[in-house]
């Protein structure tokens, strides 16, 4: 049983006996002494897609979900469905586009590292891995001498997906992405 504290983005929760999977988290730290922090969570039901928002002390336990994790690999997009093959015994599993929000932009075909939750058989949502490693295919030319400063540039990345990046990054490199904030986190 997890603490409101340790939930992390993906993770499969029972609230009122349904399975939720956690899609958004923010942390509150109330100024006055002796107040707990307060975590606003945003669910999104595993099966019926509704959204749904609660707030937790840091400290209040919360129940995991019956549910199974599986490792995947993103094989092809058909039409509006994603889908994924079991990595150990081949089998495939179908997503619907509204099912992964933001995740979709992080995938590139033969993508490992993604592991598939399971409600009673059925593909309910993923988690990505930490870092995703993209190529950038069109950004403004590289700049000598940028890597003091912090000043970033846009760029295209494989997915289509812009994303901001420092100056000295040129079209062609692959960078890290991190999964759950979807910004450049390093070169690959």
């Amino acid at each position: 049983m997890p603490k409101a504290s340790e939930l992390k983005k993906g993770q499969v929760i029972e609230l009122a006996e349904e399975p939720y999977i956690v899609k958004l988290i923010d942390c509150k730290s109330p100024s006055s002494r002796g107040a707990s922090t307060l975590y606003k969570i945003r669910f999104v039901h595993a099966k019926t897609k509704q959204k749904r928002d609660e707030s937790f002390k840091g400290e209040d336990f919360l129940k995991d979900a019956d549910c199974q994790r599986v490792q995947v690999q993103y094989s092809y997009r058909d039409g509006d469905d994603f889908c994924f093959m079991n990595m150990e015994e081949f089998s495939q599993y179908s997503l619907p586009a509204a099912g992964l929000e933001d995740e979709s932009k992080l995938l590139v075909e033969g993508l490992e590292g993604i592991y598939a939750l399971l409600i009673d058989g059925n593909i309910a949502g993923i988690e990505l891995p930490q870092f995703v490693a993209l190529k950038i295919i069109e950004t403004d030319p590289a700049i000598k001498g940028a890597s003091a400063t912090n000043r970033t540039k846009p760029a295209t990345l494989s997915t289509g997906v812009v994303v901001q990046v420092p100056e000295y990054l040129a079209a062609g490199e692959v960078i890290k992405i991190a999964s759950a904030t979807g910004k450049f986190a390093s070169r690959a």
